[in-house]
């Protein structure tokens, strides 16, 4: 994944959300090392105490723990995985509904859509 980091918001909270979204999407497996501060910090381009606050965020969220031996890894809590998750789906859907009702459709008319959509996309 790309690193996407704009001048509107602070790049330690863009972090976080771009972390999450690589946690809950799998890319950072259940259980699994997290890269380094530094590491990370280089990939993305950024100071390596910006990262730092983006992973000590994670870890307050209990989405990434520290172990002395291992470093940082990803919580095995997949409840909390899965629940994250889910309020990320419920946000952007949140979102797509508002931009369809600001092009003046119903929520019944965007069903109708989405239905067409997708007897299409099986047809493709």
């Amino acid at each position: 994944m790309i690193w996407k980091l704009t001048d509107d918001r602070p790049i330690w909270i863009q972090l976080v959300d771009q972390l999450t979204l690589r946690i809950v999407s799998g890319v950072y497996a259940s259980g699994a090392a997290v890269p380094t501060v530094r590491a990370l910090a280089s990939e993305a381009g950024v100071n390596p105490n910006t990262m730092q606050r983006a992973l000590a965020e994670l870890e307050s969220r209990g989405l990434v723990e520290t172990r002395r031996t291992a470093g940082r890894i990803v919580t095995e809590d997949f409840s909390l995985i899965r629940n994250v998750r889910e309020e990320l789906a419920y946000a952007r859907m949140d979102e797509f509904l508002a931009s369809m009702r600001a092009l003046g459709y119903t929520d019944e008319q965007t069903r109708e859509l989405l239905a067409a959509w997708d007897k299409k996309e099986e047809q493709v």
